[in-house]
């Protein structure tokens, strides 16, 4: 298997494209498919999480045609069934991706068939009870191991009332299993948040027609619902266009970088910033990140209007970083970017506390343990807590033999520290950044980074 060689770098500068938003894709992919109508998919990522919803999709009776734009930007042609699925025929392998799972196991939970869903081995681990359980008070039956609340899992869907259910954690995987359930339920579903989430499946639902009301921490959707296929109308025999933002937790990894590496400048073009997904953008103003947004500025996916979801230009220079503390509703809208987010804390002065961030345990790999004890081998300074980490700075990174442990998060993460260490950085098993990231390695070396693949084992 390739790894990962990273050397110490100068200031990154340039401009580069933000890869499309894999959460929108899945839901955009899945959406289409039900709606009534013709979608053309604009700006999606081709990434392994995306492809085993894609997948899935056809295997459940979606026409799904691959398209390469001018410049070779992948786009998507889905041909809507107006709502009816099919039995698949086998079952359906999710590979390593929890949001397809976790948003499957909603939309089958209204199907009059049975269905399998299945993963890799670290997937397998994920817990699914919190998805499980609410969809089983539906009334779908869901059989799993460990009492059901792990991968495999048996789904016989149909027959759904809509429910009132308030969740014990923020989740927005879950609350969107829920409402995808709740379009083919009974009466009314209304789901109640803890705190907030990301909301980009009420985006899409409304951009497909779908009424969603959404006030006092509640969403609420109506059953019987029809989806049809909306948007721009142009040439493409009248496909609603939609197009992909760019995705910010993609566009995490050069932003720190940027930031922690003096002298930089780089410009970010067509983030995706949807306020419940930005949390790091305040964690790094709070740590005195210099950093400008350009919304809808050149370059921007400013037609991402259209599937309501707001972009533009992150403007990032190299900063001096101070320490800060993130907890409470931050931990929701940066969960996905704490690995990156605590390579920025080695590099800031003081001491930096990470509270209230337990679910961290349950991501791709326990990225509270897996990012101590990796930047540990590269001198960081981190205490591992039950629910989060402190982490002393700054402190000046040593090059190592690290581990990303199937995790493509920890994989980029550990790249990035690799650009701000005294020597050479090697991160073991980072084919895992093709499951979110294809192209991150050409985007850093666009800007500048000194990083390549190297078959294990050959000279550097």
């Amino acid at each position: 298997m390739p790894d990962l060689v990273v050397n110490p770098s100068g200031p990154l500068r340039g401009s580069v494209t933000i890869p499309g938003d894999k959460s929108i894709t899945h839901r955009a992919i899945i959406l289409a498919a039900l709606a009534d109508g013709a979608t053309y998919v604009r700006g999606w990522v081709p990434a392994e999480v995306c492809r085993a919803t894609l997948r899935a999709m056809r295997a459940l009776g979606a026409q799904i045609e691959e398209h390469e734009e001018a410049g070779g930007a992948p786009a998507l042609e889905i041909q809507g069934g107006g709502g009816g699925l099919r039995e698949p025929q086998d079952v359906l392998d999710c590979a390593g991706s929890g949001t397809t799972m976790r948003l499957l196991a909603g939309l089958l939970a209204g199907q009059p068939f049975t269905s399998v869903l299945t993963g890799t081995e670290p997937l397998r681990r994920r817990p699914m009870g919190r998805v499980a359980d609410p969809l089983r008070l539906m009334g779908a039956t869901i059989l799993g191991r460990n009492g059901g609340k792990l991968a495999p899992l048996t789904i016989r869907g149909g027959g759904l009332l809509g429910i009132d259910y308030e969740m014990p954690v923020a989740s927005a995987q879950v609350k969107s299993a829920i409402l995808l359930a709740g379009l083919f339920a009974q009466g009314e579903t209304c789901v109640r948040e803890p705190g907030p989430t990301r909301d980009h499946t009420e985006r899409m639902l409304r951009y497909f027609g779908v009424r969603v009301v959404a006030s006092q921490g509640a969403v609420r959707i109506e059953g019987g619902q029809s989806l049809k296929a909306s948007g721009r109308q142009d040439s493409l025999a009248g496909a609603g266009i939609l197009e992909i933002p760019g995705d910010f937790s993609s566009a995490a990894f050069p932003l720190v970088a940027a930031s922690i590496l003096p002298a930089s400048e780089v410009v970010l073009r067509g983030a995706g910033l949807n306020p419940t997904r930005t949390g790091l953008l305040d964690l790094l103003a709070d740590m005195d990140a210099e950093y400008t947004i350009e919304i809808g500025g050149p370059g921007a996916a400013a037609a991402s209007a259209w599937v309501g979801e707001p972009s533009g230009n992150l403007v990032v220079h190299g900063s001096v970083l101070r320490a800060t503390d993130a907890a409470g509703d931050l931990i929701v809208r940066a969960i996905d970017e704490f690995p990156i987010f605590a390579v920025a804390a080695t590099q800031a002065k003081g001491t930096t506390t990470v509270r209230e961030a337990a679910e961290l345990r349950v991501k791709e790999s326990d990225r509270i343990a897996t990012v101590a004890a990796e930047l540990r081998k590269m001198g960081a300074r981190i205490e591992e807590r039950p629910d989060g980490m402190v982490i002393e700075g700054p402190v000046r990174l040593i090059g190592a033999v690290v581990e990303c442990h199937r995790d493509h998060r920890l994989a980029m993460a550990l790249a990035v520290a690799g650009l701000a260490a005294r020597g050479q950085t090697v991160v073991r098993g980072a084919e895992a950044i093709g499951d979110s990231f294809p192209g991150f390695v050409e985007v850093m070396q666009a800007l500048g980074a000194d990083i390549h693949w190297r078959e294990d084992g050959a000279a550097t």
